[in-house]
């Protein structure tokens, strides 16, 4: 781990001047300008002064940060294919997160049903029309329309219509 480059990081993220850290810490300007350039080392001590200036911790500061994946391509996503309706999870492993995003394809008559769960749903119908039915009420959403309700009770989506419909369909938390 590069200390003096992270160390750069949350000074810039600050909007601090190497010279206002240094106030900060009781050090010279010319100590943060050698640390930040890896031409010396902290102590201990030192680097808790300048972690606590910075509004950070050793265990902030020192947490692994994983490479974590923002951007998803189409051959990324995952298929499943049954009974006219094609669900495609646009962010793999969604379910670790708080959301789960998907495109749902309905050939005509296809549904999908859910049962009553902790959470929300919202959906964006990019194609056709379909039926969103919540508890014991039916609703037409044409393309353009968008749906948004907590998921406490029985819901469908489906296409009564001679077209395919198309949606994009989020849950939160992941239920799919």
């Amino acid at each position: 781990m590069q200390l003096g480059s992270k160390i750069r990081e949350l000074r810039l993220q600050h909007n601090l001047t190497q010279e206002e850290l240094a106030d900060r810490c009781e050090l010279t300007k010319g100590y943060i300008s050698q640390l930040e350039n890896e031409l010396t080392s902290p102590s201990i001590a030192t680097l808790e002064d300048i972690l606590s200036a910075l509004g950070s911790s050793f265990s902030e500061f020192f947490k692994d940060e994983k490479n974590e994946k923002i951007v998803f391509t189409e051959s990324d996503y995952i298929e499943k294919d049954a009974e006219g309706l094609i669900r495609n999870w646009l962010v793999p492993n969604a379910q670790k997160n708080l959301m789960e995003p998907l495109t749902l394809e309905l050939a005509p008559g296809a549904s999908a049903d859910d049962f009553p769960h902790e959470g929300e749903e919202f959906g964006y119908v990019l194609e056709g029309t379909v039926t969103l039915r919540r508890g014991g009420k039916a609703y037409t959403c044409r393309k353009g329309d968008s749906f948004y309700f907590t998921a406490d009770k029985t819901h469908s989506v489906s296409n009564e219509t001679k077209e395919t419909a198309r949606l994009l369909w989020i849950s939160s938390p992941p239920n799919f």
